[in-house]
């Protein structure tokens, strides 16, 4: 007989003290952010072209409720990285990344963005993860828009996985993997 066998089962998991009210609206608040995400476009490269035709009419964004591109990162909350970012961009990424709202997710586009892509130097961040938690990775150079439908679905589904809470119930806290780069 294993250990596992004879210890007693305790429902002190957070899922099953959930409340059935509870639970439904924290499917309606995943349900409701999932479909209404605010991107801010971090483009600095040439998978810039890439995101253009991602919101064009051909693959449309906007049946994914990612349409509008917000230029202000105090009303985005889906930061998507698109291209090469040196060490000098690397600061002001980050001040973008403090600015946006709660709760806010991040998506590295391209494989110059998630890795530093060819660019093995002193002057190119080799990965965005090194000072943003990422989200979800897009790969290619420059990844194809059925890729990119592909990061946001997975996004999608991260999101309304999430518990969401009503009101100041949980307190925000620092993502993990955080780093501080202003040193």
């Amino acid at each position: 007989m294993a250990e596992l066998d004879v210890a007693p089962a305790f429902t002190t998991r957070r899922d099953e003290a959930m409340g059935f009210f509870q639970k439904m609206v924290s499917k309606g608040l995943g349900w409701a952010r999932k479909y209404s995400l605010f991107t801010y476009p971090f483009a600095t490269a040439c998978c810039g072209m890439e995101y253009m035709s991602v919101a064009s009419s051909r693959y449309d964004i906007a049946r994914f409720g990612a349409e509008f591109p917000r230029f202000s990162p105090r009303q985005a909350d889906l930061l998507m990285v698109v291209g090469t970012i040196n060490m000098k961009q690397a600061p002001i990424l980050k001040r973008v990344y403090e600015q946006m709202t709660e709760p806010k997710w991040v998506v590295s586009f391209g494989v110059c963005a998630s890795s530093g892509g060819f660019y093995d130097n002193y002057a190119v961040l080799q990965g965005i993860d090194r000072i943003l938690p990422v989200d979800v990775y897009i790969p290619g150079c420059p990844p194809r828009p059925e890729q990119v439908l592909d990061g946001l679905m997975l996004l999608q589904d991260k999101i309304a996985s999430q518990r969401h809470y009503v009101g100041n119930k949980q307190p925000i806290q620092e993502r993990p993997g955080y780093r501080d780069l202003a040193k």
